[in-house]
């Protein structure tokens, strides 16, 4: 499938909020649902580059944040129809100097399907810790020497 990658507008944040409090209630089934609000979107994405992926149909599949000082992918959410379609694999590429470039995430350790997709893109595990959402590991990519 060909995606566009774009940065959003104005009028593409509320489907992009919408999907963020979806694939989290939808994901993080072990978290109290009531504790992820449609607000969080905005507040946290202050300061972070974002992408959205859009399918040739026009509609938003997900998106994709970076904390750029220290290359750490904040978030990549993906909704749930559009899931193992590539659309996750197209954000990342749309990363500057990828793959030439370190990037780093944190991954949830019960979320094993975004591990395995990470994984199979080169990240590696560098470290864990706990979040108010559960453990979570350290991932890495580094760029072919």
């Amino acid at each position: 499938m060909e995606w566009t990658i774009r940065s959003p507008g104005q009028s593409d944040l509320e489907i992009l909020a919408d999907i963020y409090l979806t694939v989290r209630r939808e994901t993080f089934v072990w978290v109290d649902p009531a504790s992820f609000r449609h607000e969080d979107f905005k507040a946290h994405t202050q300061g972070e580059y974002l992408w959205l992926a859009e399918a040739p149909s026009g509609e938003i599949a997900g998106f994709m944040t970076l904390w750029p000082p220290d290359d750490f992918i904040h978030m990549l959410y993906v909704s749930k129809p559009w899931q193992g379609q590539g659309a996750g694999a197209a954000l990342l590429a749309a990363l500057p100097d990828w793959p030439h470039n370190k990037y780093r995430l944190k991954c949830l350790v019960k979320n094993s399907r975004a591990k395995a997709f990470y994984c199979s893109k080169g990240f590696v595990v560098t470290g864990s810790g706990t979040s108010p959402e559960g453990d979570f590991e350290e991932m890495s990519f580094y760029p072919d020497a």
